[in-house]
């Protein structure tokens, strides 16, 4: 055996490093080391009668005590554990533990091997007639499941559960009272006929607490045709930089936010086309020979989407609200009292302003048009939490990482400080291709929403999102640390504060050919409104850069591009940005390119639109500055 290995006895694993723990008694102390080979057949006290040495251990016979019953007739069988053996071949097997303990020495009195020790005895089954109960002293306990509720699939199984009952027959009555459809006799073939089939959810509150039962009653778009019962589908909704502005200008104006849902948001859209639906199951008129002929939007109609906000789009704008060009899906209403914005995400609404009489005049108008629920102050939007306080607003998505990691198991996961290591390239070919490749795109999809309050994992996000046609183990490996980070920074979010000036203000580089497979360069960029972020962006580049420069460029332009929108944005908002915006840049010769309109053999070949930087400094709207690198 190796002077560095020392045979031990398996106890178990460790509550607070990653190893196992073990006893050595040659040393008289507990170890915890990674680095054990276990023998699963050879017991501890086989391999000491084997040797001349004597048994360090006896089989003492220890008391058995009942609670609130007699004691068994038979004491247990005199058997040693079955106890692996650390290997003696793996150097270092112990004695890199991180933590020894000190124990009592055993008791060494009898000389006896195991191998003459007498058979174990039949254990003997107690007859008493508490068995199987309790003792008292656990009388006080309490435990229940926490297990989620599972989530039915099929109407089968919810038929007969009067939770999902109620749950259908409120479907039902909000189906009902939109007037959506109406029973008419089967239309002759070939009339195009959609299906339709419930949907089980069960809605959390942001603790995690139980809210409601939902079941939801979709259509099966999927089998419309283009041209015959459906055409235009496109409906637009909040882009993320347009809710972090809005929060922003709220915090630092002191605009109280409130949240607003629509139910059954879809069923107020009116359908164009001519869409007949089989009759759903549990329908009370489920005649042979009927079928539905929509009249409101369903969800799960392809053009449902569309259907929903044009209903929405009139309704708001006779309400003496402008829609903004800038993002369609926010509306503004302007007078002497004030300001009144509301921001629009399919059916969930923000609404604020300094105009409070005109925001209570908005919450009637909208109750006598839709089935309104008002949630009050905004706290829970779209999985993102939002919290309040005289300091400003923090941006959070702290249940959304929770739950992420609690379904990957990285939940108690050893975290690390960076979410990316540094300088690690990763290709196509990088690892072994994965046999199935869906858990990788399912925790990239989510990676991707999370960038959303998380700036600081917006690239290493990027990096294994190129990756998701067909990943491999190089890249699951850093999708596992990406986890691993969020696991020690879940508490982390994007505070908006609520002091600070009316500047814009930005932050543009770029790395070069840093693609392996492509040579492509990766932008980034942030941007500020006063000391508040809020839009950011990391991409790898449409075209190849012949330089350093080129590359950086291209990021300055693609940054100018977001500088001037928001611009327009926070007009749309009441906020005059000071021009000129500035731009920091850490490329002298790129700063130059774009001050001074020279043409050379180095950017003849660049696109016009990258060029659009130099039409922005010509007119005064944003000044180059350079920073260093380091800053």
């Amino acid at each position: 055996m190796s002077s560095k290995t020392s045979r031990c006895v398996f106890l178990g694993y460790s509550d607070i490093h990653k190893g196992y723990l073990c006893y050595d008694p040659s040393a008289d102390r507990i170890r915890i080391s990674c680095h054990v080979v276990f023998f699963e057949n050879v017991t501890y006290y086989e391999s000491l009668s084997s040797s001349s040495n004597p048994p360090l251990f006896s089989s003492t016979r220890l008391p058995v005590f009942e609670d609130d019953g007699e004691q068994d007739e038979e004491p247990p069988p005199e058997t040693p554990p079955e106890t692996p053996l650390g290997s003696p071949d793996s150097p270092g097997s112990s004695s890199s533990s991180s933590s020894d303990y000190s124990v009592a020495s055993p008791d060494v009195t009898s000389s006896s091997s195991a191998e003459s020790s007498p058979p174990p005895a039949a254990v003997r089954r107690s007859t008493r007639a508490n068995f199987g109960k309790p003792p008292a002293r656990l009388g006080e306990f309490y435990a229940h499941s926490v297990t989620p509720i599972t989530i039915l699939t099929r109407y089968s199984q919810a038929k007969n559960d009067p939770r999902w009952q109620a749950a259908m027959g409120e479907e039902f009555y909000a189906l009902d009272q939109n007037h959506t459809w109406s029973i008419v006799d089967r239309p002759p073939p070939p009339t195009p006929m959609v299906g339709c089939r419930w949907l089980y959810m069960v809605k959390y509150h942001p603790d995690g607490s139980l809210e409601r039962f939902r079941a939801r009653l979709v259509a099966q778009g999927f089998t419309q045709e283009y041209g015959i019962d459906f055409e235009e589908t496109f409906a637009p909704v909040a882009k993320m930089p347009t809710v972090r502005t809005l929060l922003a200008v709220a915090a630092v104006r002191n605009w109280p936010l409130f949240q607003f849902d629509i139910k059954n948001a879809f069923l107020h859209g009116d359908l164009k086309e001519v869409v007949y639906m089989e009759i759903p199951p549990g329908h009370p008129d489920s005649s042979p020979g009927k079928v539905c002929l929509l009249h409101r939007s369903l969800y799960g109609l392809k053009q449902a989407p569309r259907a929903w906000f044009e209903k929405f789009q009139q309704t708001i704008l006779g309400f003496g609200f402008h829609q903004s060009r800038n993002d369609p899906s926010l509306f503004t209403r302007t007078n002497p009292r004030g300001r009144v914005v509301l921001l629009i995400y399919v059916d969930d609404m923000i609404v604020t302003g300094d105009d409070l009489d005109g925001i209570s005049k908005l919450k009637a108008d909208l109750h006598a048009h839709f089935h309104l629920k008002e949630l009050g102050h905004l706290s829970y939007f779209l999985g993102i939490e939002v919290h309040r306080s005289d300091r400003g607003i923090l941006f959070s998505q702290h249940k959304y990482i929770n739950d992420l990691l609690d379904d990957h198991r990285f939940a108690y996961c050893l975290p690390v400080r960076t979410p990316i290591e540094l300088n690690l390239k990763l290709g196509k070919e990088s690892g072994t291709p994965l046999v199935d490749g869906r858990i990788y795109r399912s925790i990239v999809g989510s990676l991707i929403y999370l960038v959303a309050t998380r700036p600081d994992i917006a690239y290493a996000v990027q990096v294994v999102s190129q990756f998701m046609a067909a990943p491999r183990t190089d890249h699951l490996a850093a999708v596992h640390r990406i986890l691993r980070y969020l696991q020690g920074t879940r508490d982390v979010g994007l505070f908006l504060p609520s002091t600070g000036d009316f500047h814009l203000r930005a932050y543009s580089d770029s790395e070069y050919a840093g693609c392996i497979d492509t040579r492509r360069s990766t932008t980034g960029w942030c941007i500020q409104f006063g000391s508040a972020f809020i839009s950011w962006r990391c991409k790898k580049q449409d075209k190849v850069s012949k330089s350093s420069t080129e590359a950086e460029y291209r990021a300055m332009s693609d940054c100018g591009s977001e500088m001037e929108w928001l611009s327009r944005l926070l007009g749309d908002l009441g906020v005059a940005i000071p021009t000129p915006m500035v731009l920091h840049v850490d490329n002298t010769s790129a700063i130059q390119i774009a001050v001074n309109p020279v043409l050379h053999n180095r950017t003849k070949h660049i696109e016009v639109h990258v060029h659009y930087i130099r039409d922005l400094v010509g007119a005064g709207t944003i000044r180059m500055r350079y920073i260093p690198t380091e800053e």
